[in-house]
């Protein structure tokens, strides 16, 4: 008879759940396909009590000075920090390869150690070489930051004994290994151990800490899940390569707000904050083009006015093609399907329809719905929108404009940046000085803005009696 301690046991390669007996589906992270076998159940063990070596203490008897956060000198990455990096806090930054992750790392480890403060850039993907090209590239020399190229997790802990800096940064946490733990660089066990053993460097020593992540193909974090609850901060850097663009979105900070976003330009010279981003997403005009609404988006807290472009020609083809670029192609449909039902706008199915956000921003909330529409409305028609408009709302399928949360916010950024007329859902609150807000209950009362339009429905109407 096999004893208890010869049976197998099964373990999550995504999460590390364990069990003794295999699953389809793991119970703690929902991930198909992913508990494999990996020994013996290991036996039950008790710890006995250990003589403690610091004592609690009240809660107010805690020194909270040491925890203050420190800037990083880059003012949108403080941003979505909460002010800047803590010691002895662990943050990891995950993006897409090629979005700009080490630049940005780079740049932050050159301006804290231009603060005299040792830095240490631990490259487990490069060569040492290699990144001291970037740092001649963008400007990134100073004599308080250390660079070394390792994969191994026993030098990277001599380099922290021999560096002691205050400040590491290591990319990336899948390519460093400890020989004392089986499996490839990358793997759940190892890169557990990675992160492990960089914490509680990093909480003795007080150093701050920023780890670089990988995505898997479907823009999640590459490894265990464990390591996204062991550190303190987790950064998402997004953005399309070929836009200028980029995005650093907090998932999770035990220091700050997590609805924070910074805003990023990565060029040839390397990577700058965009305190006003707005400018990359509008197109100067003196007039008015057809087919183009502009609109406020909320990416985080932070108001962003963007422009909406719709082209309609007529179809060579028996299906019409419909082709968006950072709108979500079902929205879209939806507004299509709105504006011929519900704004009898038939001339919209037989045509081809393009849509397209202007600057590489994505537009997935439903308040773009009404600045969508318009567009769409002013291409089928080919008469522009007012100059100096925005248009804030979601549409429903009944084709009622509803309200959205921070509507104020967003008329107070148009306002800044020198627009005068607003089309808002009713009941949307006070307008901002100078601005003039038009609320409209439907589709039908904003297609009124079109002169266009407003001439077909008065001939509607003409015909009905």
């Amino acid at each position: 008879m096999a004893r208890k301690s010869d049976r197998p046991a099964y373990r999550c390669t995504e999460c590390g759940w364990s069990t003794g007996k295999w699953l389809g589906r793991c119970p703690e992270c929902h991930a198909w396909g992913t508990v494999e076998e990996v020994g013996g159940t290991p036996a039950v063990r008790t710890v006995p009590a250990a003589r403690v070596a610091s004592p609690a203490v009240p809660i107010g008897q805690v020194d909270g000075a040491a925890v203050t956060a420190r800037s990083t000198g880059v003012p949108e990455l403080d941003r979505v920090l909460g002010g800047g990096l803590v010691p002895g806090a662990v943050a990891l930054l995950a993006g897409e390869p090629g979005v700009g992750k080490s630049t940005l790392l780079l740049d932050v480890a050159a301006k804290a150690a231009s603060q005299s403060r040792p830095t240490l850039y631990i490259t487990g993907e490069e060569s040492a070489g290699q990144v001291r090209m970037r740092a001649d590239r963008i400007g990134a020399l100073d004599d308080h930051l250390y660079l070394a190229a390792e994969t191994d997790l026993g030098s990277v802990l001599g380099q922290l004994d021999a560096v002691r800096p205050g400040l590491l940064v290591l990319d990336s946490v899948q390519t460093v290994a400890s020989a004392e733990v089986d499996g490839a660089p990358g793997g759940v066990a190892q890169v557990r151990e990675v992160a492990g053993a960089l914490i509680r460097a990093s909480k003795e020593r007080g150093m701050s800490t920023v780890l670089v992540g990988h995505v898997t193909k479907d823009g999640a974090i590459a490894g265990p899940r464990l390591l996204e609850h062991l550190v303190d901060v987790v950064l998402n850097f997004e953005g399309d390569r070929h836009a200028r663009l980029r995005l650093v979105r907090g998932v999770k900070n035990r220091y700050g707000a997590t609805d924070e976003v910074g805003c990023f330009e990565l060029h040839d010279e390397g990577i700058t904050s965009l305190a006003d981003p707005s400018g990359l997403f509008l197109t100067r005009r003196d007039e008015p083009v057809p087919g183009t609404c502009l609109t406020v988006t909320l990416e985080g807290r932070r108001p962003l006015v963007a422009e909406v472009q719709s082209l309609t020609v007529d179809s060579q083809i028996p299906s019409p093609r419909r082709t968006t670029s950072g709108l979500e192609t079902s929205r879209v449909s939806m507004m299509l399907a709105v504006l011929e039902q519900r704004g009898q706008i038939s001339a919209l199915g037989k045509n081809d329809i393009y849509t397209a956000t202007v600057g590489g921003v994505r537009l997935s909330e439903p308040a773009a719905d009404l600045a969508v529409a318009l567009a769409l409305a002013s291409a089928a028609s080919d008469t522009p929108l007012p100059k100096n408009l925005v248009a804030v709302g979601e549409v429903g399928l009944a084709g009622e404009v509803r309200r959205v949360t921070g509507v104020q916010r967003r008329l107070a950024e148009a306002s800044r940046l020198g627009f005068s007329h607003a089309l808002v859902p009713v009941d949307s609150g006070e307008a901002p000085p100078g601005m003039r807000v038009l609320e409209v209950a439907d589709i039908g009362e904003a297609l009124g803005v079109l002169p266009a339009y407003r001439a077909e429905a008065a001939g509607r109407q003409r015909a009905r009696r």
